[in-house]
């Protein structure tokens, strides 16, 4: 991953320096598009990966259309992509890339850029028709982390069809509740307040004209809220101080070595998974306990009750949860696009994948808060 971070890294830079000159769309192909498929392990010198000017006879698409790029995986097509010229707009893009995406089941993801700007889009509302918005947008001016990590989605690789989905989908779920969280709490909505104030311990009647006295009130209460939830958390130390000894100098990224074990050494990713862990599970009694061949997560600082330990020593990190994996949680990391190792451990190449997989976390824990999952067996 790090290969490709530093190569995409690079493009960024590429684009910046040339896109100003890709003055028609042959030019930005050569210059900014077929780049980006070489990164993502497409490379355009290969006719099994990717086929330019693609065409077939689909019921519904022109016999002179044709889509500029198709991607294969095992001979199958699972990409389509249309280029436009760096200074096009790609607001209205061209329609004969929905034509081709609904003529073609096996494709489940079509993209259109100018070589700047990535639109991807895949058929959430109805199956095997082009949504009209993207799920996903990448601009190549500001690549940010989080796009960095969509990106490493698309490569030859790692190409999951179910996978991205699920990404279009949690995606399109995301904005929507953004959405509604901005406007029910960051602006007041009424139904928001008219909850506040019944959850309160205040003694009055909701009448709509209390309600909107109390609208700013509870406005400045959000605001306040979420002010010291992020001071907290930049605040509270990831795991209790293992000793006395001052760590004034250590950042993030360093490893926290045990003075009385110099064998057992707390990672930023063993830091970073607990942090994960916390906020998905905020206000359970939960904390971290380290040793030297694993990290844990303890209910109630119970060594037998641990939800996962992490491994981060190995070639790839792994994950084992306390609980056996059903068949509804192998699904669960399927859809995730993570795999499945030796002895029901899962592959995490990041903490950050842990979110993808909060269904199995939710049961770890409930398995724990059981005292009858740990109540010994008495002999008959």
């Amino acid at each position: 991953m790090s290969e490709f971070r530093s190569r995409m890294l690079q493009h960024v830079e590429h684009v910046k320096n040339v896109g100003p000159h890709c003055d028609t769309e042959e030019t930005t192909k050569q210059a900014l598009i077929l780049p980006v498929l070489d990164v993502l392990g497409f490379s355009p010198y290969d006719p099994t990966k990717v086929k330019a000017e693609f065409a077939a006879d689909f019921p519904g698409v022109k016999a002179n259309e044709r889509v500029d790029y198709a991607l294969f995986c095992n001979g199958v097509p699972v990409m389509f992509i249309e280029a436009k010229s760096y200074t096009e707009n790609l607001s209205n893009h061209a329609p004969q890339l929905s034509r081709y995406f609904n003529a073609t089941p096996e494709v489940t993801i079509a993209a259109i850029t100018n070589g700047r700007e990535w639109r991807y889009f895949t058929d959430l509302v109805d199956k095997n028709v082009m949504d009209k918005e993207p799920f996903l947008t990448v601009d190549f001016s500001s690549l940010r982390d989080a796009d960095m990590e969509q990106l490493g989605r698309f490569r030859h690789d790692r190409f999951q069809p179910e996978a991205l989905r699920t990404l279009a989908e949690e995606s399109v779920f995301l904005a929507a509740f953004k959405a509604v969280v901005k406007r029910s709490v960051l602006e007041g909505d009424a139904d928001f307040v008219r909850y506040v104030a019944g959850k309160s311990t205040i003694q009055r009647t909701l009448t709509a004209k209390f309600l909107e006295q109390i609208t700013p009130i509870v406005k400045q209460a959000v605001a306040q809220t979420m002010s010291d939830m992020v001071v907290n958390s930049l605040s509270a130390p990831s795991l209790p101080e293992p000793s006395a000894t001052p760590q004034s100098t250590d950042s993030f990224d360093d490893d926290i070595i045990d003075p009385s074990n110099s064998k057992i050494v707390t990672t930023a990713a063993e830091r970073a998974l607990l942090g994960i862990v916390l906020d998905l599970l905020a206000g359970e009694p939960l904390s971290g306990k380290d040793t030297e061949s694993y990290f844990s997560v303890l209910y109630s600082n119970k060594v037998n009750r641990w939800l996962l330990r992490y491994t981060g020593n190995k070639r790839r990190p792994v994950v084992q949860f306390i609980v056996p994996l059903t068949p509804q949680h192998r699904s669960e990391i399927e859809r995730a696009g993570l795999e499945i190792g030796s002895g029901n451990q899962i592959l995490l190449d990041k903490p950050e994948y842990l979110m993808r997989i909060s269904g199995l976390l939710f049961d770890a824990l409930a398995y724990c808060k059981d005292d009858d999952n740990f109540k010994l067996k008495k002999e008959k």
